[in-house]
């Protein structure tokens, strides 16, 4: 678990104060508005091994996107993903996301790197289910999306869209009152999601920890 940074702590991307980070960080404010259903720490491990599943459902989506198959999904492939799924971000926005996603900057979207790519998609995106996503099996994984933004919602006590060392310390205080433990517990964990050690974690970094938490890892794709 500690190793969850592993050769991403190289990746200096300038991500913060980017336009997508922007549209993300406003996004997560408008859906803290609607408050979370989460009441501790414990609550979101709890849904882990759920979540793992419904990751995993993803992988045959994953492989439709691959064309070439070669484990990566690149630009054009991208492109057409979004294509299928009647999804309409202009081409700008398309580079930005994949940017954003591809954190070994190796020019392809690894299995991990996908699945943060399609919450994130949920996020800034969020219609109605469509005939398409139904059809490529998103349907039932826009529940999980939810979760994942219900989760980062609870750690995010003031609502301005980022999760702050003080805020982790207070989320898994609440899971485990009296206990000595906890903060270190909250330093390890908060340690896990930011990346760019700024002391700010968004919701990109929170997801790439969250499928690592779960057990899905990089190098997935080469797993099977």
């Amino acid at each position: 678990m500690g190793a969850v940074l592993g050769r991403h702590d190289t990746h200096k991307r300038s991500f913060h104060g980017s336009k997508l980070e922007s549209k993300m960080v406003d996004a997560m404010q408008k859906r803290a508005l609607h408050g979370t259903s989460l009441k501790s720490f414990d609550s979101i491990i709890m849904k882990f091994p759920k979540i793992d599943e419904s990751f995993r459902k993803c992988k045959t989506i994953f492989e439709q996107f691959d064309e070439d198959s070669n484990g990566e999904i690149d630009k054009e492939e991208l492109k057409h993903c979004f294509q299928k799924l009647e999804i309409s971000f202009t081409e700008e926005e398309i580079s930005d996301l994949f940017e954003a996603c591809d954190i070994n900057e190796d020019m392809g979207m690894k299995f991990n790197e996908f699945i943060v790519f399609l919450c994130l998609v949920y996020l800034l995106n969020e219609p109605a289910v469509s005939e398409a996503k139904i059809k490529m099996g998103l349907g039932n994984l826009e529940a999980t999306f939810e979760t994942l933004v219900d989760a980062f919602v609870f750690l995010d006590k003031n609502k301005d869209g980022y999760v702050s060392k003080d805020e982790m310390i207070q989320a898994i205080n609440e899971t485990t009152t009296g206990e000595r433990s906890s903060g270190r517990i909250a330093m390890k964990r908060f340690e896990e999601m930011d990346w760019d050690k700024n002391g700010m974690v968004t919701f990109k970094e929170f997801l790439f920890a969250f499928t690592r938490w779960v057990g899905i890892d990089e190098n997935e794709d080469d797993d099977e």
